[in-house]
């Protein structure tokens, strides 16, 4: 099977490096890829949003399934695209990408579907935005309507504060067009989890539950990221919990999008908010999270290639699924400034002993090839992910890799997994 996928980040290294294990993919493109996706798969210097570029090439190579990795090709239609050239595509339609391109579309599809979620307010005009943040109960959650790489939403109990952000959106244009509308919310109270689910239009898999760290410093201080650490499964998550998750949240998406005719082929992610009245979601995205997938993809039992093609093929129920037996833990090795402005082209050092130690996969998200080096390409550079029987021994490993690579200005969170590691012992 000749699969091409698309993006150049962590998520990409880590679908490359699971489909090059699974046995049926002959031969694996990345468009644009990185440096560390070179060495699993043919990367194309064609940008992950030239969907054009994309279908062209795909036709060209007679690619049999095309696999989508970022949000914004999906919500550019790229899934539309390839099946209008007969491609088969892992992904879902642009209308359905909606659910992540738009926060308003999203809360305004779980209103329609009865998915429990916080009670919300949106505005597409400064004023009335700002007097209803006057007169709010804090704290509050506001977030940018658009994609804007994770970075787009502010929790806050602070009047002032809120406003500026709001400013900063809707006037200021600090997230572009992703910011001339906003979603004002509740501030839902609890632990919060991921729940990432495969899709084939009606029948879908459940993949094992992972945490996600989103604000940049230990104990979960700073600004939010796009992720600085994850892992899987996790302890809380029972069960019981994922099939109530399952019923009136991922079920009921697959539901109002067939129901809407375009059904939804792909990931369904679900961020979840654990509350004291029961699971709320709290967003969705429509692909493989980045660095949840660097946490979830490891402990597939089975061959990738094979699940997404069933998935889009409408057959997902024949597809081969076993339980995960083991835990995963990955993390996010950051340029010094991220996520606010950072440097680049800083040689890497200690990948090739890190690579060679047992149960680690150094997955590159931000990395490019200079003279015979790897250097830094971004704020996010590497997702450093140990395997173990535990979380404990997971994150063991992890970090025993981590502390072999170095570059100048590097940072990491510390404490990734400190939650369940305090529950479990």
């Amino acid at each position: 099977m000749k699969i091409l996928v698309i993006g150049g980040g962590g998520r990409e290294h880590a679908l490359c490096w699971k489909l090059s294990k699974g046995g049926s993919a002959e031969k694996i493109f990345c468009a644009p890829g990185n440096a560390g996706i070179a060495g699993v798969a043919e990367c194309v210097s064609i940008s992950d949003g030239d969907v054009k570029g994309l279908r062209d090439f795909a036709v060209q190579q007679k690619i049999d399934l095309a696999i989508v990795g970022p949000e914004l090709p999906l919500t550019r239609g790229a899934a539309d695209s390839f099946k209008e050239a007969g491609i088969k595509v892992f992904g879902p339609a642009a209308y359905a990408a909606q659910l992540e391109g738009s926060k308003y579309f999203a809360k305004d599809f779980m209103r329609e579907m009865s998915i429990p979620t916080a009670d919300f307010a949106d505005f597409a005009e400064y004023e009335p935005a700002r007097a209803y943040l006057e007169k709010a109960a804090y704290p509050l959650v506001i977030k940018a309507d658009g994609l804007a790489a994770g970075k787009g939403v502010l929790v806050t109990s602070s009047k002032d504060e809120a406003q500026d952000f709001l400013k900063s959106l809707m006037l200021d244009g600090a997230h572009g067009g992703a910011g001339a509308r906003i979603v004002v919310e509740e501030c839902l109270v609890g632990e919060e989890t991921s729940i990432l689910a495969v899709c084939d239009g009606r029948d879908m898999v459940i993949l094992t539950p992972s945490q996600d760290h989103k604000r940049a410093y230990d104990n979960d201080e700073g600004p939010n990221t796009g992720g600085m650490g994850a892992y899987s499964p996790v302890s809380i998550v029972t069960p019981a919990l994922i099939e109530t998750i399952r019923e009136q949240v991922l079920q009921r998406v697959a539901d109002g999008m067939k129901k809407r005719g375009t059904p939804f082929v792909g990931v369904i992610y679900a961020g979840m908010m654990l509350t004291a009245a029961g699971p709320k979601t709290l967003e969705f995205n429509v692909r493989f999270g980045d660095p949840e997938a660097q946490v979830v993809l490891p402990l597939i039992e089975g061959d990738l290639a094979q699940i997404c093609l069933a998935a889009a093929e409408g057959r997902l129920a024949e597809a081969k699924w076993e339980p995960a037996r083991r835990t995963a833990m990955c993390v996010v090795m950051a340029s010094g400034g991220y996520p606010g402005s950072y440097e680049k082209g800083k040689p890497i050092n200690g990948l090739e002993a890190a690579g060679a130690l047992d149960d680690v996969v150094v997955f590159h998200a931000g990395t490019a090839a200079k003279d015979g080096r790897i250097v830094t390409a971004g704020g996010r550079v590497l997702g450093v992910t140990g395997i173990g029987a535990n979380l404990k021994e997971a994150s063991a490993k992890a970090y025993e890799a981590v502390r072999l690579i170095s570059w100048e200005g590097e940072r990491h969170r510390t404490d990734i997994g400190k939650r369940d590691l305090v529950r479990i012992n």
